[in-house]
């Protein structure tokens, strides 16, 4: 993953929005990563696999206190 500094970042936005559409861009403040720039693709991806993982029905179960325990 492409690291940019906050100020290249903020002085080269279309620069980091050009390198986040083809792969994630890490952006790092005094040297320490603070933020992950994505493309809409890859965050909707992100997000539908996400949802993937959740089984129905479970927050219900945890709202009734159903569920075996």
């Amino acid at each position: 993953m492409r690291t940019l500094s906050a100020k290249d970042a903020k002085y080269g936005f279309g620069r980091l929005i050009d390198l986040a559409r083809a792969a994630p861009v890490t952006v790092a403040k005094y040297g320490r990563p603070v933020v992950v720039v994505l493309s809409v693709e890859e965050y909707e991806r992100l997000k539908a696999l996400d949802m993937g993982t959740k089984r129905p029905g479970a927050a219900a179960r945890r709202r009734t206190g159903a569920g075996g325990r």
